[in-house]
């Protein structure tokens, strides 16, 4: 079966991205012993993938062979090496809803050998620092395991996969999810319909802000959103911010049933923070209230594939369309391949800002026949307070 991988030219996420104090150094955690990037105060680090016009990954590049810009103006590469012992943290969301779930059975099967391909057997023989966590969406955004580095834990909570309790059971309409009690406040757990936006930020705001090292999310779903209470901008920006890029996975979903017609529920739900929002949050979890910014965007005509694209683009992941399911195995593979083959790349800003602005970067190859896929930017000030942690 032919898999359409779409590729978006665009930006991957920094690791770790800006050190804007005069003077300031990263220092590694006291408890982690783990390979870790070092910068000097100032320097921006970018994850660079390169690939040619077939697709294939280009890894015997050197900084010369690339032509850097921020905000418009020439900047100087620093470095650039390939890092594949680098730690990770992964977060694998995936959509439960109705119109996706026909693909479940196999989106189950290629995530977990993601998992096996990310993760070693024996957590102890792999790359110290690499972990990864599960969440699911559909009216509810939940936390099925959180970081963990443990094959065994992840496959038990994909295996156990299935609706929410409310999706599941719920015999009303979808709604637009601004849903706020008699004091005007959003909160209580919302029943709108696939809160794509509020996972996304959710899994970048909460778990994903205050780690070091690589970070990239993998998202599969139809890209419509409804019921979110953050907007698809809140959602980007939550992932630029956390320094995280985003991979998406496009599955053409189906009509939605009636209620009562869900397929078969496949046993428990595993955790999510109902009454409470993430531990140590201020909320946002179902139940938890904590809305931010901009209410969710539900449009009845939404093209979700456009959406999953967008997402991917302004993050600095990849866009991939499942056109049949049973291709997912081998999309999880080339998404797992380009993580572990990316450059790293480090430059000095001529210009240096401490005001949290979006400063925009543009990295370009020499050869025009090859795509260079990095993030398309970073917000300055934001950066520090996550390092600092």
């Amino acid at each position: 079966m032919k898999i359409q991988i779409f590729l978006i030219l665009a930006a991957s996420a920094l690791a770790l991205p800006f050190l804007p104090s005069e003077g300031a150094t990263q220092q590694p955690p006291a408890d982690k012993s783990m390979t870790t990037i070092k910068v000097q105060s100032n320097e921006v680090l970018l994850p660079v993938t390169v690939i040619d016009k077939k697709g294939a990954l280009v890894t015997n590049l050197t900084l010369k062979d690339f032509t850097l810009t921020e905000d418009g103006r020439p900047q100087v590469i620093k470095s650039f090496s390939t890092q594949s012992n680098l730690p990770f943290k992964l977060g694998l969301l995936v959509d439960t809803s109705r119109s996706v779930y026909s693909a479940m059975e196999s989106e189950r099967k290629a995530a977990e050998k993601f998992v096996d391909l990310m993760l070693p057997a024996d957590p102890k023989a792999g790359v110290h620092g690499d972990e990864a966590f599960l969440i699911h969406f559909d009216r509810e955004v939940e936390l099925l395991e959180d970081f963990t580095n443990s094959r065994d834990k992840l496959h038990h909570e994909i295996d156990q996969m299935a609706p929410s309790s409310q999706e599941h059971s719920n015999q009303g309409p979808e709604t637009s999810g601004d849903d706020r009690g008699s004091n005007g406040q959003r909160g209580g757990t919302r029943t709108g319909g696939t809160q794509l936006y509020d996972a996304i930020y959710l899994a970048s705001d909460e778990l994903m802000k205050p780690k070091d090292g690589r970070k990239a999310l993998l998202v599969f779903s139809d890209g419509v959103d409804r019921g979110s209470k953050e907007s698809l901008n809140d959602a980007v920006d939550a992932a630029d911010r956390a320094g995280v890029q985003v991979f998406t996975i496009y599955f053409k979903g189906e009509e939605e049933r009636q209620p009562g017609e869900f397929p078969g529920h496949h046993g428990g739900m595993g955790g999510g923070y109902p009454g409470g929002g993430y531990p140590g949050s201020g909320g946002g979890w179902p139940g938890g209230g904590g809305g931010h910014r901009g209410g969710g965007e539900s449009q009845p005509s939404i093209d979700g594939k456009k959406i999953m694209q967008q997402i991917a683009q302004r993050t600095g992941g990849q866009f991939f369309e499942a056109k049949k399911k049973d291709n997912l195995d081998d999309i999880y593979g080339l998404i797992a391949g380009a993580l572990r083959q990316q450059y790293l790349l480090t430059y000095t800003p001529d210009k240096v800002d401490t005001d949290a602005e979006f400063h925009r970067v543009a990295l370009k190859a020499n050869n025009g026949d090859l795509t260079v896929i990095t993030r398309e930017g970073y917000y300055s000030q934001e950066e520090k307070s996550a390092l600092d942690k």
